[in-house]
């Protein structure tokens, strides 16, 4: 069933404003990389939304925006700058895994996919650990907060009932980029 045509409105809409907003924050080739950034997240939470799915080319999308705009920012360290993201991407998606490990072996079923994984890992390609932080408690706090307005609806949600992570991760990744951007070039207060 396709979806309606006013979600292809709403996701047309929140891409053009994350993309100015990404130009607002870095008026320079890093803004460009953000506005790209949100266009891939906006991508893969619209996708993971309907099908319980982060496809693999938008997460190597997002990782090879993120290696590009590491460079950018650190052109003077290029390598340094590049080691950093490949660090946090490579660690941040090691965690994610041990998380998806230990809650299998918990629990006895799967409580995250291998695309939240690898969204980790994106995370870790963009932020830096604090702002990777608040990229996690922005989607865990987000995703629950639908599973309540929806339990209160009167939707049933026990404790089987599926939420896609990425569709709360995704944007969350972008939104911090954004705190974290703001905040670097002194338009925002600082992370502390």
């Amino acid at each position: 069933m396709a979806p309606p045509v006013w979600t292809y409105a709403v996701s047309g809409t929140a891409a053009a404003c994350a993309a100015v907003a990404s130009l607002f924050a870095a008026p320079d080739l890093s803004g460009v990389l953000g506005a790209g950034l949100a266009l891939v997240m906006i991508a893969i939470a619209v996708i993971d939304a309907r099908r319980f799915v982060i496809p693999n080319e938008l997460v190597l999308a997002g990782l090879l925006l993120g290696l590009i705009a590491a460079a950018v920012e650190q052109s003077d360290s290029l390598a340094a700058a590049l080691l950093h993201a490949v660090v946090r991407a490579g660690a941040l998606a090691l965690a994610a895994l041990a998380f998806r490990t230990a809650y299998r072996l918990v629990r006895g079923r799967e409580g995250i996919g291998l695309g939240d994984v690898k969204l980790a890992g994106v995370a870790g390609a963009w932020l830096g650990w604090l702002a990777v932080a608040v990229a996690v408690d922005i989607a865990a706090l987000s995703a629950l907060a639908v599973v309540l307005i929806r339990a209160a609806g009167g939707q049933r949600v026990t404790r089987k009932t599926a939420v896609p992570f990425g569709l709360f991760f995704a944007p969350a990744i972008w939104i911090a980029w954004l705190f974290e951007t703001l905040s670097v070039r002194g338009q925002f207060p600082s992370f502390p």
